[in-house]
């Protein structure tokens, strides 16, 4: 289902309430949503749907052409439309032209009637003018006050078809969140991967205002692509500031990151980045886009630039990338998958204490003023990120050298080369705690 209207007339306030959470971005001046963003709506009985907030329509404004060809693109497989209007405001010629435009899509529609805070404003000649559009009932909402959403949730889920049961225990998709400096080429990068243009494009820095999810299938297998508004270092505005939030937000919400990279610009913008993802423990992809640009004699001066940068991310597979050409699309996507998959894997306690017993043979561990270090036992206690329990009689006889010993041994021996993962010593001593280190 998709929420289609005129700008500011709160049909992403309606969408946060339908989800019952702030999932889109909201402000009190026309145009903040540009794109088309999905969300899932959850039933207790355990039926869903994706509900999609789109663009505002006929704003009149440079983008109003960009925003209609994505709006009509989304609502090509909408099974219902659900059209809003401000029921104080009253009908505005903008309306008209959508209901005409809706008409001739012939899509099923609901009028959904938005900011009616109080009840006495049913009443009133504005949400009357309403029912001229054609489209019958008007569901009345306050998104604000909470007026209305039950209603038209109820009546939703009544219109929703019965779904077999195997439907409702399938996987959920693969959250990939596209993130980098201010038009770095995120949204391009986007539209390349889904081979068409799903979010709009500009050479005008922060176009994309909000995290943009868009669903997808590549072999089979279900996605979810996050574009990203660009991440400022210093954001000067309000609406700057909440776009930074917004989309550290995704990112906390993602499996995947694809850290989407300028050969040409690169610096201690994308080093913060990387720590956000480092931070949270979540698989990386280094995306350097634009490859095409860059000429023959350059490739490796680059490549070193990119290390020289970047050190601390040296383990992330790199992927080189041209948005224009769509040159490394194939094997971005499929890199996204190979480490999706890594730091979900489960090495077993066996197997693992039977490589603490290889690895401690091969290199004697470190004696802490006359006292050796044990590792008594080892078990890996959970996934993405995989984190390693290693008991030992003291973490303070660890030392730095043998820790980064063992986490290259993890690395390279146990096939985590390429995700972050986290090593805990936990000490058995009472006057011992516990030291906790996130590979880099």
């Amino acid at each position: 289902m998709a929420l289609v209207g005129r700008p500011n007339v709160g049909k992403s306030s309606l969408f946060n309430r339908l989800l019952r959470k702030r999932e889109a971005l909201v402000d009190d001046f026309p145009g903040v949503t540009r794109d088309v963003k999905a969300g899932t709506v959850a039933f207790d009985s355990g039926r869903t749907f994706t509900l999609l907030d789109t663009g505002g329509l006929w704003s009149g404004d440079r983008w109003e052409k960009d925003i209609r060809t994505k709006v009509e693109r989304a609502i090509r497989d909408v099974d219902l439309v659900l059209f809003c209007v401000d029921g104080r405001e009253g009908i505005r010629a903008g309306d008209q032209e959508i209901a005409a435009w809706l008409r001739a899509l012939g899509k099923p529609v609901w009028l959904v009637g938005t900011k009616l805070d109080d009840p006495r404003h049913e009443e009133q000649a504005p949400l009357y003018e309403a029912y001229a559009l054609g489209f019958g009932e008007i569901h009345v909402t306050s998104a604000n006050h909470d007026r209305g959403i039950y209603e038209l949730l109820e009546a939703i889920e009544e219109a929703l078809p019965e779904l077999p049961e195997e439907d409702l225990a399938d996987e959920g998709p693969i959250r990939i969140a596209v993130v980098g400096r201010p038009n770095v080429g995120k949204s391009s990068l986007v539209n390349a991967l889904l081979g068409e243009d799903r979010v709009i494009v500009a050479d005008v820095p922060g176009t994309t205002r909000d995290s943009v999810d868009v669903a997808f299938e590549y072999g089979g297998r279900p996605f979810v692509l996050v574009d990203t508004a660009g991440i400022r270092r210093k954001p000067t505005q309000d609406i700057e500031r909440w776009m930074t939030i917004r989309s550290e937000e995704a990112l906390r919400r993602a499996d995947v990151c694809v850290l989407v990279v300028d050969p040409f610009e690169m610096g201690d913008h994308e080093m913060g980045l990387a720590n956000l993802a480092l931070e949270r423990g979540i698989p990386m992809v280094m995306a350097v886009n634009k490859w095409d640009l860059v000429e023959d004699t350059d490739l490796e001066p680059r490549r070193k630039l990119i290390d020289e940068t970047l050190p601390h991310v040296d383990f992330a597979p790199r992927v080189y990338t041209s948005a224009l050409t769509e040159f490394g699309m194939h094997e971005l996507l499929a890199t996204c998958v190979r480490v999706f998959e890594v730091a979900r894997h489960r090495v077993s306690t066996g197997d693992l204490n039977s490589w603490i017993e290889v690895w401690t043979t091969r290199q004697a561990p470190p004696n802490f003023r006359g006292k050796p270090l044990r590792v008594y036992y080892a078990s890996q206690v959970d996934v993405a990120p995989p984190v390693f329990h290693m008991s030992v009689n003291s973490e303070k006889y660890v030392t730095r050298s043998y820790e980064q010993y063992l986490i290259n041994r993890i690395r390279e021996d146990l096939g985590f080369a390429e995700v972050p993962f986290r090593l805990v010593f936990k000490s058995r001593r009472k006057e011992g705690g516990k030291r906790v280190r996130t590979q880099t």
